[in-house]
C-alpha cells in the first residue's frame, strides 16, 4: 500500500524541489554569461586562480537574474560587411563602366587578356580567401565575378558574335552560365551565392530559346513548365536554404505562368479538340504539383495540392467547356471542382489532399460568385417600381425587375446554385457519415487524441496514487473528454454541430437563391412570381421557427433562414408595388406570416424580428390604405397612426415581455414616419404632434415607460401647441401659453411642497417652456423692442429664482432664453464692428483664444468640473 503524504507536507517539498531549481537555473544562466563574455574578443583576462572548467563566475561577474539573457554586443563583422559591400559595388561599377566605355578603344588582344585575367582572377581569389578564413571577403569577390561573367557574356556577343540573334545566344549563355556556376558554387561548398546565382540562370534558357525560334504559345508553356519543373525538383534536393528558397520564387513564377498560358489557351479554344493540347499541359502541370506536393513540407504540400487541383479542374473542364454555350460552361467546370472531393478515399499525403479539398472549394466558390449578379438583380431589382406604384401589372417577372442583364448567358445560374444547394443538403442529412468519409484528412482533436496520461503514482501534483476512477486530477479535464460544450472540437475549431449548421445554412440560402432565379429566367407571371416569393417566405419562416431551439452551435441553418425570409420579404414586397391589389395581398400575407412566427417562436431575438417585421408590414398597408382613399401624404398621416396605436395596446399586453419593447419602438418609428408626412401642413402637423402625444401619455401610464413617455408626452403637447399657433398666425402666444404656464407652475410648485427631493425640471420645467419658447421665437422675428424686453426681463428674474433657490430648470432655462435675448439685440451691432474690423483680425483673436485657453486648459477643465457638480446638486 502506497503512502499518500498530507496536503502541508506535499506542499513543503514542492517548494524546496522549486527552490533547488531555481538556483540551478540562477548558476546556469550565471554560466553562460562567463562563457559569452570569454568568447569576445575585447574581454580582460579572468582572474588569478580562476578555473575555467569548473562552476561559478569569476569574481566580480555580476549575478544574473532570473530569466534574463545577456545582451551581446554586436560584433564588429557589421563594419566589415558595410565596407566589402561597398567595396564590391564599387567595383562592379567601374567594370561596367570599363566594359561599356572603354572597351572599344583597346586592341582585340588586349580585350581578350583583359576578361582573361579580371574574370579568372575574381573567380580564383574566393578559394584563396576561404582557405584564409575571409569568407566575407570571398562573397563579395564572388558577387563581382559573377558580374564580370555576365559582362563577358555581353562583350562577346557585341564584338566576337554581333550578328547572331539576341534571344538565342542569350538562351545559350544563360545555360553555360548556369552550368558554371553551379560547377563553381559546389566546388567552393562554403560560398553561398553561386548555386542560388546559378539557380536564377537556370529560368531563362527554355524560355528564351522558345521566343528565339518563334515557337507557338504551347510550346512556350511547356518550357514555362519544364522550367517549373526543374525549380521543384531543386527545391526538393537543393543544397541550402537560398538554392532551395530561390528554386520555390522561380518555380512559383515560372509555374504560375505556365498556369496562365494554359488555362488561356483551353478558355479561347475553337471547340473540344482544340481544348485537349492546353489541358494535356494543365494536367501535366497538375501531376508535377501532385509529386511536389507528395515530399514537401506541411505549408508547400497544401500549395501543391490546390495547384493541383486548380490546374486539373482546367484542363478536364476545358474540353467539354468548349463544348458548350457560354451560359452553360461554367456548369463544366463546377462539376469537375465536385469531383475533386473524391480525394477524401485517395492514399494522397493529408496535408496536400486538404489543399486539393481547398481547391474545390475554390471552384465551387467561384462558380458561385458567379451567380451572385443575377440573383442580386433578382433581389434588388423590384426597387426599381418605387419610381411608379401602382403603375400597372407587368408582363412577366424579368421585366418588374428593369435590369438589363444578358439572362440568355446566365441559364445555368440557377443549375449551379440548386446542384450545390442539394450537395449541401445530403450532407447535412447525412452528416455522420461525412464526418466518417473525412475523417482520414482531419486533423487531430481533443475528441479523438483521448486524454492525456495520468502522472505517475506520487509524482508531484498528485494527491492520490494514481488517476483512474474518481474526479479529474488535472484542471480543465472535462475539455478532453469529447462531450459536446466541452472542448469537442478542439481548441480554435469549431465543432461538429456547428459545422453542420453552417452546411444546412448554405443549403437553405444556396436552395432559395436557386429557386428566385428559376423565377426570373423562366419569365413567370408577375402574379406567380408574387406567390412564389411569398411562399417562399412561408418557408423560410417555419425554418427559422423550427430551428429556434436549435442545440448550441447550431444556429446558423436557422439565423439563416430568418435573413433570408426577411430579404425575400422586402423583395416581394416590392415587387406587388406594381398593381394595387397585389400589394394588399402580398402585404397582409406576409403581416400574417410574421405575426404567426412571431406566436409561434420562442422567447429570444428572432421573435422579436418576426414582431417588428410584422408591425413594419402593418404600417405599410396604413399607408397604402391612405393612397386608395386619395388622400395627400399630410391628409393619410393620421391613418399611419393605427399601427403605433395598436403596438402601444399590445405592449400594455405583453407588460415587461422582452418584445414589447422591440415592437413599441417600431411603432414609434411609424409615428415618426407620420409626423415626416405631415410636415407640409402645419395644421396637419399639430395634429399628428398631438395624437402622438396622446400615444405617448397612454404609455405613461405602465411604471417602466413612465420615464420616459412621460417626458415625451409633454414634449409632443407643446410642439403641437406651438405648431396650431404658428399655423394660425398668432402674433402674441402669450395670451395662449401663460394661461397654461400660470396653472402648471402652480401644480409644479404644490408638488415640491409634498416632495421636496422632485426634480425642478418635473415640476416646473413643463410651465416655464410652455411660454419661454414661444416667445423666444416670436422674439427674433419681432422688430418692436417691448416683447425683448419683457422676454428678457421675465428670463432675468426665473434666471435668479433658480441660482436663489438652487433649481437647475429654472437657471438653466431662464439662462438660455435671457441669452438668446441678448444676443438678438446686440446681433445688428456685432455686425456692424466686424464689418468695420480689418479682415485679419477676426482669425487673428480666435487664434490667441486659441492659445489662451490652451495654455489654462487644465485650469478651465477644473472649472468646467466645478459647474458641471454645482448644476448637479441642484434640484
Amino acid at each position: 500500500m502506497e503512502h499518500v503524504p498530507p496536503p502541508a507536507e506535499e506542499l513543503a517539498r514542492l517548494d524546496r524541489e522549486l527552490a533547488e531549481l531555481d538556483a540551478r537555473r540562477a548558476q546556469l544562466l550565471t554560466r553562460r554569461a562567463w562563457l559569452l563574455a570569454a568568447l569576445r574578443p575585447t574581454v580582460p583576462t579572468a582572474a588569478p586562480g580562476w578555473n575555467p572548467s569548473g562552476w561559478g563566475a569569476p569574481p566580480g561577474t555580476p549575478a544574473q537574474p532570473w530569466g534574463q539573457v545577456p545582451k551581446r554586443p554586436s560584433a564588429p563583422r557589421g563594419a566589415q560587411n558595410v565596407l566589402l559591400t561597398l567595396g564590391g559595388l564599387l567595383l562592379t561599377v567601374a567594370a561596367i563602366a570599363f566594359t561599356l566605355v572603354s572597351w572599344g578603344s583597346m586592341g582585340i588582344g588586349g580585350r581578350s587578356a583583359v576578361l582573361a585575367v579580371v574574370t579568372l582572377g575574381a573567380l580564383a581569389a574566393p578559394a584563396v580567401l576561404l582557405r584564409r578564413g575571409l569568407a566575407a571577403t570571398a562573397e563579395a569577390l564572388a558577387a563581382l565575378a559573377l558580374v564580370l561573367t555576365l559582362l563577358d557574356v555581353y562583350a562577346v556577343h557585341a564584338v566576337a558574335a554581333p550578328d547572331t540573334d539576341g534571344l538565342g545566344f542569350t538562351a545559350l549563355a544563360s545555360a553555360v552560365l548556369a552550368a558554371l556556376w553551379t560547377a563553381y558554387g559546389l566546388a567552393l561548398g562554403k560560398l553561398r551565392l553561386p548555386l542560388p546565382a546559378a539557380v536564377v540562370l537556370a529560368q531563362w534558357p527554355l524560355l528564351f530559346w522558345a521566343w528565339a525560334v518563334g515557337a507557338p504559345a504551347p510550346v512556350v508553356g511547356w518550357a514555362l513548365l519544364a522550367t517549373a519543373v526543374l525549380d521543384g525538383a531543386i527545391a526538393l534536393w537543393g543544397k541550402g536554404a537560398g538554392v532551395r528558397v530561390t528554386a520555390c520564387v522561380g518555380g512559383a513564377v515560372m509555374g504560375f505562368s505556365a498556369l496562365m498560358v494554359g488555362l488561356a489557351l483551353s478558355l479561347t479554344a475553337p471547340g473540344p479538340l482544340g481544348a485537349v493540347a492546353p489541358g494535356v499541359l494543365l494536367l501535366t502541370a497538375s501531376a508535377a504539383a501532385v509529386a511536389g506536393a507528395w515530399r514537401a513540407p506541411k505549408g508547400f504540400a497544401r500549395t501543391g495540392g490546390a495547384v493541383a487541383g486548380l490546374a486539373a479542374v482546367a484542363a478536364v473542364g476545358g474540353v467539354p467547356a468548349a463544348a458548350l454555350p457560354a451560359g452553360w460552361r461554367v456548369l463544366a467546370y463546377l462539376l469537375c471542382g465536385l469531383a475533386l472531393t473524391a480525394v477524401v478515399r485517395s492514399r494522397l499525403p493529408g496535408h496536400a489532399a486538404r489543399g486539393v479539398l481547398a481547391a474545390s472549394g475554390a471552384v465551387v466558390a467561384g462558380a458561385l460568385v458567379w451567380a451572385l449578379p443575377p440573383l442580386a438583380a433578382v433581389l434588388l431589382g423590384p426597387v426599381t417600381v418605387l419610381s411608379d406604384v401602382w403603375a400597372g401589372t407587368p408582363d412577366g417577372f424579368r421585366s418588374a425587375l428593369g435590369s438589363t442583364l444578358p439572362w440568355s448567358e446566365l441559364a445555368a445560374a440557377p443549375v449551379v446554385l440548386a446542384l450545390v444547394a442539394g450537395l449541401l443538403g445530403a450532407a447535412y442529412r447525412w452528416w455522420p457519415s461525412v464526418v466518417r468519409l473525412a475523417a482520414p484528412l482531419a486533423g487531430p482533436t481533443t475528441a479523438d487524441a483521448g486524454p492525456p496520461a495520468a502522472p505517475a503514482a506520487g509524482a508531484p501534483g498528485t494527491d492520490a496514487p494514481g488517476a483512474a476512477g474518481g474526479a479529474a486530477p488535472w484542471p480543465g479535464w472535462s475539455g478532453w473528454t469529447g462531450r459536446p460544450g466541452a472542448g469537442a472540437g478542439g481548441r480554435g475549431r469549431p465543432s461538429a454541430a456547428t459545422l453542420r449548421g453552417v452546411v444546412g445554412a448554405g443549403a437553405v440560402a444556396l436552395g432559395w437563391g436557386a429557386l428566385l432565379l428559376a423565377g426570373a429566367l423562366l419569365d413567370v407571371p408577375h402574379a406567380l412570381a408574387l406567390a412564389g416569393e411569398t411562399a417562399l417566405v412561408g418557408v423560410l419562416l417555419a425554418l427559422a421557427v423550427r430551428g429556434g431551439g436549435a442545440e448550441r452551435g447550431a444556429t446558423a441553418m436557422p439565423v439563416t433562414a430568418l435573413v433570408a425570409s426577411v430579404a425575400g420579404a422586402v423583395s416581394a414586397g416590392l415587387l406587388s408595388l406594381a398593381s394595387e391589389g397585389a400589394s394588399y395581398a402580398v402585404f397582409g400575407a406576409l403581416a400574417a406570416l410574421f405575426a404567426g412566427a412571431a406566436l409561434r417562436a420562442g422567447a429570444g431575438v428572432p421573435r422579436a424580428v418576426f414582431a417588428v417585421a410584422a408591425v413594419v408590414w402593418g404600417t405599410v398597408i396604413t399607408g397604402l390604405a391612405g393612397r386608395s382613399l386619395g388622400l395627400a401624404p399630410h391628409e393619410a398621416a393620421p391613418l399611419m397612426l393605427l399601427v403605433p396605436a395598436l403596438t402601444v395596446l399590445l405592449g400594455a399586453r405583453l407588460r415587461r415581455n422582452p418584445v414589447a419593447l422591440p415592437v413599441e419602438l417600431t411603432g414609434a418609428l411609424g409615428a415618426l414616419v407620420a409626423v415626416g408626412l405631415a410636415v407640409s401642413d402645419a395644421p396637419f402637423l399639430a395634429l399628428v404632434l398631438a395624437l402622438c402625444g396622446v400615444l405617448a401619455a397612454g404609455t405613461a401610464v405602465r411604471p417602466e415607460r413612465r420615464p420616459v413617455a412621460g417626458y415625451l408626452a409633454a414634449t409632443l403637447f407643446v410642439l403641437a401647441t406651438w405648431v396650431r399657433l404658428a399655423a394660425s398666425e398668432v402674433s402674441f402666444p402669450e395670451a395662449y401659453t401663460l394661461p397654461v404656464t400660470v396653472p402648471a407652475l402652480l401644480v409644479g410648485a404644490a408638488r415640491r411642497r409634498r416632495d421636496p427631493e422632485a426634480s425642478s425640471w418635473t415640476a416646473y420645467g413643463p410651465g416655464l417652456a410652455a411660454t419661454l419658447l414661444p416667445s423666444l421665437a416670436v422674439a427674433w422675428t419681432d422688430p418692436d423692442w417691448l416683447r425683448p424686453l419683457l422676454l428678457g426681463t421675465a428670463a432675468l428674474v426665473i434666471t435668479l429664482l433658480g441660482a436663489r433657490h438652487r433649481l437647475q430648470a429654472l437657471l438653466l432655462l431662464g439662462g438660455t432664453v435671457l441669452a438668446l435675448v441678448g444676443l438678438h439685440e446686440l446681433a445688428p451691432y456685432v455686425v456692424q464692428v466686424a464689418g468695420a474690423l480689418p479682415r485679419w483680425l477676426p482669425p487673428a483673436l480666435a487664434g490667441l483664444l486659441l492659445l489662451v485657453v490652451g495654455a489654462t486648459y487644465e485650469q478651465r477643465l477644473r472649472d468646467a468640473r466645478r459647474l458641471k457638480d454645482a448644476l448637479g446638486r441642484m434640484r
